[in-house]
């Protein structure tokens, strides 16, 4: 077969894939759209025929369609709770030796620089926002080649950079698995990621030109009624619509590694044009496999279906309900306070009437001999329209989880702090599997980001981590200093840990002396960590004093592989330097090709400790 064929043969296949896919998630399609309206404000809509979002008209003129949104600030609520995750990744050695411990210190520190230079709580946070509303998001951790510092120009003056992780948020939109019954990642075979490029960032990203058309975004249906001319079947625009214009669509499949592809296999085409057709670029997944690059959180999950669901789903048709309440309650106290006036046919000039109604002080003229107008007789507003009210507000802070105690002052009035307390933690356990999914989707993606960069960190690189005290530390590392085998990860989640019950915790530790060591005394190091933790770190500006030679023995590593000779000093803690030079030097110098140099620079600045300590044993 031809190449050209063969090209040609791929793209049918993947457009007519993708198809499929898309025919096959639309109801879902139409649910998450119909989300993201009820969240907006726009609830008088429904899915109709076809899958299409719509808006629904009024069934008489003078019905009211004010809008009661309970959702909106029950997500808001949601993602504040949902928002005290913290990305902290912890790396913990797998034993106790020296290179485990290495290990674990360098994974942790490109974790922190990593999360300090993208701001990963912000990503999260938007990740955690589309889980919330449409039930389901994605993480996307790649490698890209323009970021990081400039190393060296081409011919052409094209900067060639050393590359950095690169992590976006995707949402479920985008993403397009071979079934939707697989129930994980890690069951799909194929992922499809579609995103809508312009016309231009295809020419900067692809090299090629494509022909630009309107496409609704959250649809993915343009003005043009087919996708490479094979009847592509989108849905119809919802009630909110982004569309953009002179654009095109950009798919990327991956395959999973198998029998025929044993690496995997990486698929993408812009428009109609093949632009890609090789293995999976990354070593992400587990034993040195390449996998996916995708992360999957959800808000709750859903018996058999890759999709999460969503809490506005449960909540819809309570909203549904108390809007019909109070805008059927708002029409009776009209009909009550504006009445409803009878008149006699033939006694009055009608049109008058209706333009005017019965102003005050109005002269009403009505044919002799005819009934007077009359008010019809008003009735008190019915106290089921109270009873469903109140019924339905107890219902959205049920099914949310989303319940404030500090409202309930009858229940709160007769219950103890104790009995409080675990009323209080009762409500927040309703937010665990959501923690969890987010917990779990960042334990992966910390995987994700260490593998990329035992990949591609192929030569040393220093990265700068600024703590919470202002204060700098440096590290300089590759590849081979990462292992991710070895290492477990770990996030912090403060449901309830407010500052004043750390402080309440950490006092009660100290009355206990629980902090102090062997000799009855709190260390520096632990008064510093104590002042850190109660929300008071600025004021300890010394450091540990161990931690500090062990932070200028990792500096003069790095100037030894600059070349930089220098003398042992005075206040040098040799036994510490030592074990940070070896160290080092097992890590690094003696993994790849030996640069003999720089080994007798090392060489020599050990003999240097040595002697000094040997002096100091003897005085």
């Amino acid at each position: 077969m031809k190449v050209k064929d063969k090209k040609e043969n791929v793209v049918k296949e993947t457009l007519e894939d993708f198809e499929q896919r898309v025919r096959e998630r639309k109801i879902f399609d139409s649910q998450w759209q119909l989300n993201m309206n009820f969240y907006m404000g726009n609830q008088y809509c429904e899915v109709g025929y076809g899958g299409s979002v719509r808006d629904t008209g009024k069934e008489y003129y003078w019905q009211e369609r004010e809008v009661f949104n309970h959702i909106a600030p029950i997500i808001d609520l949601r993602l504040s709770k949902l928002s005290k995750v913290k990305p902290k990744m912890q790396v913990m050695p797998a034993t106790n030796e020296e290179q485990d411990k290495y290990t674990a210190k360098v994974g942790k520190k490109i974790l922190d620089s990593v999360s300090n230079r993208f701001n990963l709580t912000a990503k999260i946070n938007q990740a955690t926002k589309w889980s919330e509303i449409c039930g389901t998001s994605f993480y996307k951790i790649s490698w890209n080649a323009n970021l990081g510092q400039v190393i060296a120009l081409e011919d052409d003056g094209k900067k060639i950079r050393t590359g950095e992780v690169d992590v976006s948020i995707c949402s479920p939109f985008e993403i397009y698995p071979d079934s939707c019954t697989r129930e994980n990642l890690e069951d799909c075979q194929s992922i499809i990621h579609a995103k809508v490029l312009s016309t231009k960032e295809i020419l900067e990203n692809y090299g090629i030109e494509v022909k630009g058309r309107d496409i609704n975004v959250y649809s993915l249906d343009g003005t043009n009624s087919s996708l490479g001319g094979l009847g592509y079947a989108g849905l119809s625009s919802s009630v909110i619509e982004t569309t953009r214009s002179n654009s095109e669509i950009v798919l990327e499949k991956y395959v999973r590694p198998n029998e025929e592809y044993p690496n995997g296999r990486l698929i993408i085409i812009a428009g109609e044009t093949l632009v890609f057709d090789g293995e999976l670029p990354y070593i992400n997944g587990v034993d040195g496999k390449r996998d996916f690059p995708f992360v999957r959180q959800i808000c709750s999950e859903e018996v058999g279906s890759f999709w999460g669901v969503s809490m506005i789903t449960r909540l819809i048709p309570i909203q549904r309900a108390y809007n019909a309440v109070k805008n059927r309650k708002h029409e009776y106290l009209n009909r009550l306070t504006l009445g409803v006036l009878a008149v006699e046919d033939g006694s009055v000039d009608i049109d008058n009437l209706e333009e005017e109604g019965l102003a005050p002080g109005k002269i009403l003229v009505y044919r002799q001999g005819s009934t007077a107008p009359t008010y019809l007789g008003g009735e008190q507003v019915p106290s089921d329209f109270e009873k469903e009210e109140k019924m339905l507000l107890d219902e959205f802070s049920t099914l949310s989880g989303t319940s404030e105690i500090g409202t309930m002052e009858a229940v709160s009035a007769s219950l103890s702090g104790v009995a409080l307390e675990l009323l209080i933690d009762e409500n927040e356990t309703r937010l665990i599997f959501t923690t969890d999914s987010m917990k779990s989707a960042m334990k992966t993606m910390a995987k994700h980001i260490l593998r990329l960069y035992k990949q591609f960190a192929t030569f040393p690189r220093l990265i700068r981590i600024t703590g919470e005290n202002g204060e700098t530390d440096v590290l300089y590392f590759k590849g081979s200093d990462i292992s991710t085998d070895d290492v477990q990860f770990d996030t912090e989640y403060e449901s309830n840990d407010t500052i004043s019950q750390r402080r309440a915790m950490i006092f009660n530790l100290l009355d206990k002396g629980l902090l102090e060591d062997e000799n009855g005394k709190i260390s520096s190091a632990m008064k510093s960590k104590i002042l850190e933790n109660i929300g008071f770190g600025v004021w300890e500006g010394s450091a540990d004093l161990n931690d500090l030679q062990m932070k200028n023995a990792d500096a003069e590593n790095l100037r030894m592989t600059k070349g930089e000779t220098f003398e042992v000093k005075e206040i040098d803690d040799h036994a510490l330097h030592l074990n940070q030079h070896i160290a080092y030097m097992l890590k690094t110098l003696y993994v790849d090709k030996v640069d003999k140099k720089l080994e007798e620079k090392f060489l020599i600045h050990i003999r240097k400790h040595r002697e000094k300590m040997k002096t100091f044993d003897e005085a």
